[in-house]
């Protein structure tokens, strides 16, 4: 798993998740955050990476 940054305009991407969520109620922005997470999984593609991914995401911050 990378966890340094690999993308280009990470603003930018920001500022589109931010735009698409403009004007949805919770539900339908939850939904959207649900399609967009296994869309990128599916880009990820490797079970091994995406378990690193999960447990890092849920590991809360000291």
């Amino acid at each position: 798993m990378k966890t340094t940054l690999n993308f280009e305009d990470a603003d930018g991407f920001y500022e589109q998740l931010l735009d698409a969520h403009q004007g949805l109620t919770p539900e339908q922005s939850e939904l959207l955050n649900a399609r967009l997470i296994l869309l990128l999984a599916n880009q990820v593609g490797n079970a091994r990476v995406l378990k690193e991914c999960l447990t890092a995401a849920a590991t809360l911050p000291e």
